[in-house]
């Protein structure tokens, strides 16, 4: 499956952007941009892990690097002044029979309410992370979520979806995760109500290192829409969620 990632002692101040940082100390949201004023929306990027592991997730790990630059994303499509930037804190590194990164997002989600009220949340989450946010979709906060190479096994439910945008992106040469689970999610996840779409990125992988720009540039599009609820989709993003199987680009 996947990678690993944060640290629950350590107190975590970062920004990427304008705005404030703001210490999380031993809670599962760290905020990596905070608007000075109140947040319109938010947000929330997990990376991966791996199927079984009680260590501690910790910042330095490959999987929490590999997802830096999508924070990076996240605060160049969106406003210092409005959209809050931040991550899901891991206390493992491993999903473990109790799904432990769902509930480190939801505490997150929780945490987050309290600081910033009801506002509309982006997810975007890769592997591991990216079934967390997947999992976490049902969550009445959670507007939309942007899946990178999502580990999506048979069975996991698909409820409470209606009105969530879902876009999966999946290298077409991923061997750690399969893109036909992540297809066969997007589905079910229509199936469910949701506004749910697939784009398999042409000789990719699941590292995201080929064709890095073109992950990026998608999740940047992708987000940028997610962000706004109201609007219709447009562009290749309606397209995938139009269309009957995944895109190929």
């Amino acid at each position: 499956m996947a990678t690993a990632r944060s640290t629950p002692e350590e107190a975590d101040v970062d920004t990427v952007g304008d705005g404030r940082a703001v210490e999380a100390g031993g809670s599962a949201l760290v905020v990596r941009r905070a608007p000075r004023d109140r947040a319109r929306g938010a947000v929330l990027v997990l990376h991966g892990g791996q199927e079984n592991g009680r260590q501690a997730a910790r910042p330095w790990q490959p999987a929490a690097l590999r997802m830096r630059p999508f924070l990076g994303v996240a605060a160049s499509v969106s406003s210092p002044r409005e959209v809050l930037i931040g991550q899901v804190r891991y206390r493992y590194r491993g999903w473990n029979e109790g799904a432990d990164p769902l509930q480190d997002a939801l505490r997150a989600l929780d945490e987050l309410r309290v600081l910033a009220g009801d506002v509309p949340v982006v997810l975007i989450g890769h592997s591991m992370g990216g079934r967390a946010a997947l999992r976490a979709a049902g969550d009445p906060s959670v507007r939309g979520v942007l899946a990178l190479a999502p580990w999506c096994p048979p069975g996991d439910p698909v409820t409470d979806l209606a009105g969530t945008r879902i876009l999966v992106l999946h290298g077409d040469r991923d061997r750690v995760t399969e893109p036909a689970e992540s297809a066969a999610y997007v589905r079910q996840a229509r199936g469910a109500g949701a506004e749910a779409g697939m784009v398999l990125l042409r000789g990719s992988d699941h590292a995201m290192l080929r064709r890095s720009r073109d992950w990026h540039r998608a999740s940047a599009a992708a987000v940028r829409r997610l962000l706004h609820p109201e609007r219709d989709l447009d562009g290749w993003t309606a397209e995938a969620c139009g269309a009957q199987e995944p895109l190929l680009r």
